[in-house]
C-alpha cells in the first residue's frame, strides 16, 4: 500500500460502508414512499427540510460527517474514553427525568427546539464501548461470579433507567449484550436458566394459574423421584429442587402479573396477550379485537393486521415504489418508523424483502468475520456487541411487523425514520471499522 494513501481509507473495510451506504439509501426511498405527496416537486421537496425524507436525508449528512470524523480518529481514543462515554450516556439518561418531553406515550425524549433526541438509543454505544473496556481488561477474570454481575450491571443499568422512562422496547435491546457475554465466556447455564424463564412466562400466559403450578409441581415430584438416590446421599439436592420449584411458582403467580400490572405498559400487555391470541386479565379486554376500537391504545393488533395486508399486497414482486395502497394512505400507522419493512414488502413483495434481509444477513456476517479477526480483546468484544445490537433489532422488528413477536416499538437500523437512531447505529458501525482498521493493534 502506499504511503501516500489517504489516512481514512487505510485498512478501513470498505465494504461495510458500501452496505451501510445501501440500507441508508432504502431507507430513505422507503420513507420517500411513505410520505411523499402528488404533485410536490421532487428535489425542491428533498431540500427543504419539511418532509420526513428529507428531514432524513439530512440526518444522514449529519451522521455521515460524524463517521468521517470517526474514521480519522485515533483507535486508542476510544479504549482511553470507553468509561467516560458509558459515565456521559448514563448522565443523558438521568437528564431525561427532569427535562423530558411525553411523545407517544414515551417519557424517553428530550427536545430541543424542533429536534427530539432520545438519550437511551445513545447509551447502546456508552454500553458497547464499557463492556469492551470491561472485558478486555487483564485482570477480568470472567470465570468469576463477580466479573459477570458486573458485566451484567454495564448492560442492565441503562435498561432499568428505559423502564423508569416508560420505553420497555429499549429497555430489551440492552439484554442482546448477554450474547457478547456468552461469546466470552459466560456459563451456558445461565442462558439456559434464561430460555427457561421465558418459557415459564409464556406458560403463565397460555395456562390458567392453578393449573401451571400444579405441572409444576408434578414435574417436581417427578424430578424427586428420578433423583431420589442423589437425594438419600445429600439432603442439599432435595432443597435445590424445592428451591427451585418455589421460584417458578413464585414467577408465575406472583412476579409476572407484578410486571404486567407494573412495570409494562397497557398497550404492550395487550399486544403481548393479543399475540398468544388470549384474553388479557390485566384490563378484561379480548385479545381478538373488534375493528371499530382498533386504533385506541389498548388495541394494538390493528397495526400488526394492516402491517401484515400490506406486506401480503406486494405479492413477490410488489406495487412499485409509489402504488402502494395501504402504507400510502396511512392504513399502517407507524409505517414510517415501528412498520417501515411493510412499506418495502408492499412496494417490492416478497423479492424486495428478501434482498433486504439478504444485505441485512450479509452485514451481520460481514461483522463476525471482522472480529474474528481482531488481535484486540476490546475490538473483539465490541464488534460482537454490534453485531448483537443490529441482530435484536433486524430481528425482533421483522417479527413484530409480520405478527410474530409483540409490538415493542424499536426501529429497524438505517431504514426506520428518526435522527437519534441513524446517528447512533451509524456511530457503532464506524467506530468499528476504525478499530477494525487497526486490527494488528492490541488495543486496552
Amino acid at each position: 500500500m502506499s504511503r501516500n494513501q489517504p489516512l481514512i481509507s487505510k485498512g478501513v473495510d470498505t465494504l461495510m460502508i458500501w452496505l451501510y451506504l445501501l440500507l441508508v439509501g432504502i431507507g430513505i426511498l422507503a420513507i420517500f414512499a411513505v410520505t411523499y405527496r402528488e404533485g410536490d416537486p421532487v428535489a425542491g421537496s428533498f431540500l427543504s427540510f419539511k418532509t420526513d425524507y428529507s428531514k432524513q436525508l439530512f440526518y444522514f449528512v449529519l451522521a455521515a460527517i460524524i463517521g468521517v470524523f470517526i474514521l480519522v480518529t485515533d483507535s486508542k481514543f476510544f479504549t482511553a474514553t470507553a468509561n467516560i462515554w458509558y459515565a456521559f450516556g448514563i448522565l443523558l439518561m438521568l437528564l431525561v427525568f427532569p427535562f423530558h418531553s411525553n411523545v407517544k406515550g414515551t417519557e424517553s425524549i428530550i427536545r430541543f427546539g424542533g429536534f427530539q433526541f432520545q438519550p437511551a438509543e445513545f447509551c447502546k454505544v456508552s454500553v458497547c464501548l464499557a463492556l469492551s473496556k470491561y472485558l478486555s481488561r487483564p485482570d477480568t477474570d470472567f470465570t468469576k461470579g463477580r466479573s459477570q454481575l458486573i458485566a451484567a450491571a454495564i448492560a442492565i443499568s441503562p435498561a432499568l433507567l428505559s423502564i423508569l422512562q416508560s420505553e420497555t422496547g429499549l429497555a430489551l435491546v440492552y439484554f442482546a449484550f448477554f450474547l457478547v457475554m456468552y461469546r466470552e465466556g459466560l456459563p451456558p447455564t445461565i442462558l439456559v436458566i434464561g430460555f427457561s424463564v421465558a418459557v415459564l412466562v409464556i406458560a403463565t400466559i397460555l395456562m390458567e394459574p392453578n393449573t401451571l403450578a400444579i405441572i409444576l409441581t408434578v414435574i417436581a415430584g417427578l424430578a424427586a423421584w428420578v433423583m431420589r438416590r442423589q437425594i438419600r446421599r445429600r439432603k442439599s439436592v432435595l432443597v435445590s429442587l424445592v428451591a427451585i420449584w418455589l421460584l417458578c411458582v413464585g414467577i408465575q403467580r406472583f412476579a409476572v402479573p407484578f410486571i404486567f400490572q407494573n412495570v409494562l405498559q397497557k398497550h404492550q400487555v395487550e399486544r403481548i396477550f393479543t399475540l398468544f391470541g388470549k384474553e388479557n386479565p390485566y384490563t378484561g379486554i379480548p385479545g381478538e379485537l373488534v375493528e371499530a376500537g382498533a386504533k385506541k391504545e389498548g388495541v394494538s393488533d390493528y397495526n400488526v393486521k394492516q402491517s401484515k395486508i400490506a406486506i401480503g399486497s406486494g405479492g413477490l414482486l410488489g406495487k412499485g415504489l409509489l402504488n402502494g395502497t395501504q402504507t400510502r394512505y396511512d392504513f399502517v400507522p407507524e409505517q414510517r418508523t415501528d412498520f417501515i419493512f411493510c412499506t418495502i414488502g408492499e412496494g417490492f413483495g416478497f423479492v424486495g424483502t428478501t434482498l433486504l434481509l439478504l444485505i441485512y444477513l450479509f452485514l451481520l456476517f460481514r461483522i463476525v468475520i471482522v472480529a474474528e479477526r481482531q488481535r484486540s480483546a476490546f475490538s473483539r468484544v465490541y464488534a460482537y456487541g454490534v453485531a448483537s445490537v443490529f441482530f435484536f433489532h433486524i430481528g425482533i422488528n421483522v417479527a413484530m411487523t409480520v405478527g410474530l413477536a409483540p409490538v415493542i416499538g424499536i426501529p429497524l437500523p438505517f431504514i426506520s425514520y428518526g435522527g437519534t437512531a441513524l446517528i447512533t447505529f451509524t456511530i457503532l458501525l464506524f467506530i468499528l471499522i476504525r478499530l477494525d482498521a487497526d486490527r494488528q493493534m492490541v488495543l486496552r
